[in-house]
């Protein structure tokens, strides 16, 4: 325990790698791999940089004396430059050369697009993983019956597998928005002050190949492949809202599942995961609440709101650089992907342990297929000569008469009601030669499978199963 505020994101719930990516080690050594690239290419390009001078650098990338850090950033009150003091310390014969021509975005805007770009890569990884688990669901109840809903009130009957399939549909949507925001991603590289390149024209005496030759090496250096054609000091800030917007649209995918799910729990139709010795209440002993399920509504409701910081810094920068974007994007964006990271997490949790209570589920179905069966009680009745309106007044007026003797605790007998009704021209037994809910299910097994064989080649080299959470 400690006497200062902590995230809950790093203390319960984001991963070990999310933690570490965007920790303070990791985006200060990619600002001395950034120096190293940087004073890398200029020596291959002509500059007066020595070998041994990189060499000395690339020695100390790791090595960081944060205590010295904090004294100079104390004194200068600028972190890149306090950085900048503290690599010349620990690598001295190369000091006169770090950072040469560069700005403070050269490192922090850079450092931000690499620890981004692995970040969405390893979310779509684990969004992969949440599909592969509901992958092998759908797959198993793709025909099992179950009540539709609409305006959450008994539709049409669908199955548990379709209605999965409408989750991983949008998880789908996520991942085109993952590759595209990825896709997209390019390089800020070192472009000055104001982003014209003016220090590096004067440091390759008028020679711009040089200059467009140095940004391709550092860019392809840390895997990127172009840079953006223009810039101020920044790269665009409308990227920030891209990812933030992409993160938001994976936490409604979430939010949207979870929370059907904890709906569908209330009737005990599907469960969450409930460990052996889970507490569900301190006061009542015999609940199970869908904790996990709802953990995942609370942050994804974190993250969609958090989409707007990214919208409103992008909207309010100045002409090629203010820095009302900086304290807002330290807290928005390493805290958009760890909730990202968090909210997955709990997801695949979920759904690999994610239980169909099959004989709950059938119960529902035949106490309210009667009702669904009417269209086609209806149509039977029409074919047998019946007149359409007519049939649809009765089979209306008995369905109002039997729901109000179920609200009222009593047992509903609208096929004996019908089967009165000598204008449908049907027998009770005929009426329930109608009520298997395989005929209620339409193609919900077929459509099932045209979406499940659409995402097996993405498959291919996905395990699903459960993220460990702490809590």
């Amino acid at each position: 325990m400690t006497n200062k505020y902590e995230s809950p994101l790093s203390t319960r719930y984001a991963s070990e790698y999310m933690l570490e990516l965007f920790s303070a080690d990791t985006r200060y050594r990619t600002w001395r791999r950034l120096w190293v690239s940087l004073a890398k290419a200029q020596m291959k390009l002509g500059l007066p940089i020595t070998e041994s001078e990189v060499a000395e650098l690339e020695a100390h990338i790791n090595d960081i004396d944060y205590d010295c850090v904090r004294r100079y950033e104390k004194e200068l009150r600028h972190d890149v430059m306090a950085h900048i003091h503290a690599y010349g310390k620990a690598a001295p014969s190369a000091a006169r050369i770090i950072h040469l021509g560069a700005t403070s975005c050269y490192v922090t805007d850079n450092a931000d697009l690499i620890i981004y770009r692995d970040a969405l890569r390893y979310l779509r990884g684990e969004l992969l993983k949440l599909l592969a688990n509901l992958y092998a669901f759908a797959e198993k109840y793709k025909a099992l019956p179950t009540v539709g809903y609409t305006h959450y009130q008994p539709a049409q009957l669908v199955t548990a597998g379709k209605r999965a399939a409408l989750w991983m549909q949008d998880f789908l949507l996520d991942l085109n928005e993952i590759d595209f925001t990825l896709k997209s991603l390019k390089f800020l590289g070192s472009r000055g002050t104001t982003g014209t390149e003016a220090s590096f024209v004067e440091l390759f005496d008028g020679d711009t190949a040089k200059i467009d030759e140095m940004n391709r090496m550092i860019a392809a250096d840390f895997g990127f492949d172009e840079c953006f054609d223009v810039c101020g000091q920044t790269y665009p800030r409308k990227i920030d809202s891209r990812i933030l917007n992409t993160l938001s649209s994976i936490a409604q995918s979430c939010y949207r599942m979870a929370n059907d799910i904890r709906l569908l729990q209330h009737d005990r139709q599907i469960e969450e995961p409930f460990d052996k010795n889970q507490v569900g209440s301190s006061a009542m002993a015999y609940k199970r609440n869908p904790v996990r399920c709802e953990r995942i509504c609370s942050l994804s409701r974190y993250l969609i709101a958090n989409a707007m910081n990214a919208a409103m810094t992008a909207s309010s920068q100045w002409f090629e650089r203010t820095l009302d974007d900086s304290a807002n994007r330290r807290i928005s964006m390493p805290e958009g992907f760890l909730c990202a990271d968090a909210v997955l997490r709990l997801a695949q949790n979920v759904t690999d342990g994610l239980r169909v209570n099959e004989k709950v589920v059938e119960k529902a179905v035949k106490e309210h297929l009667p009702f669904i069966a009417t269209e086609n009680l209806m149509m039977e009745a029409v074919k047998r000569g019946g007149d359409r309106q007519r049939v649809h007044e009765i089979i209306r007026r008995c369905s109002m008469e039997a729901a109000e003797k179920m609200k009222n605790g009593e047992e509903f007998d609208l096929l004996s009601r019908l089967a009165a009704e000598k204008e449908l021209g049907m027998t009770a037994d005929e009426m329930n030669e109608l009520l298997n809910p395989m005929l209620y299910i339409g193609r919900c097994p077929e459509q099932v499978t045209a979406l499940l064989e659409k995402i097996k080649p993405l498959l291919a080299d996905v395990s699903g199963g459960s993220a460990e959470i702490d809590i």
